[in-house]
């Protein structure tokens, strides 16, 4: 081909380059595929006071994906810095769900959790746990245990409750 006879398809090429990241910030979106519906479980977790709904799809603990029928993932393990899920071991309250240590809309949030065991010392009487601020103030009172593991859940939020 003639420089003269690329000249068109060069322009063309430059025109795409340059229309393609406008639609996409003009709310376009790239190809997706068909839509389809999936039926997943779905679980409850306190945030501050509320209940959140989330669901999950991967960790990085062979043990609990198998148990959970979800994705191991041993580059989720790798991760640091996720905020923090913790999960009630051992005597607990009536009602007690897993705690969140944030949610969409915050600053800190991430569908990835870091995810830390929280125990009752036998001279406690479980409360209902609802925040970490909670938490915190009961571990430094002495009336639980907070051990972190090496576990990385990706567990998104889906939706955010009202207090």
């Amino acid at each position: 081909m003639t420089h003269r006879a690329l000249r068109p398809v060069v322009l063309a090429a430059v025109a795409i380059a340059i229309a393609a990241p406008a639609a996409f910030a003009a709310g376009g979106l790239p190809a997706l595929g068909p839509a389809t519906s999936a039926s997943e479980p779905t679980y409850l977790g306190f945030y501050d006071g509320h209940k959140d709904t989330y669901l999950i799809t991967d960790t990085s603990d062979k043990a609990q994906a198998a148990a959970l029928h979800i994705n191991y993932s041993a580059a989720l393990g790798t991760v640091k810095g996720a905020p923090l899920q913790y999960f009630i071991q051992g005597r607990a309250a009536a009602g007690q769900l897993s705690v969140f240590g944030s949610e969409p809309g915050e600053t800190d949030y991430n569908p990835l959790w870091t995810e830390v065991i929280v125990s009752w010392k036998s001279s406690a009487k479980p409360v209902v746990l609802t925040s970490d601020n909670q938490i915190n103030a009961l571990v430094k009172a002495g009336k639980l245990t907070m051990k972190a593991t090496s576990i990385v859940l990706n567990a998104p939020i889906t939706h955010v409750g009202k207090k």
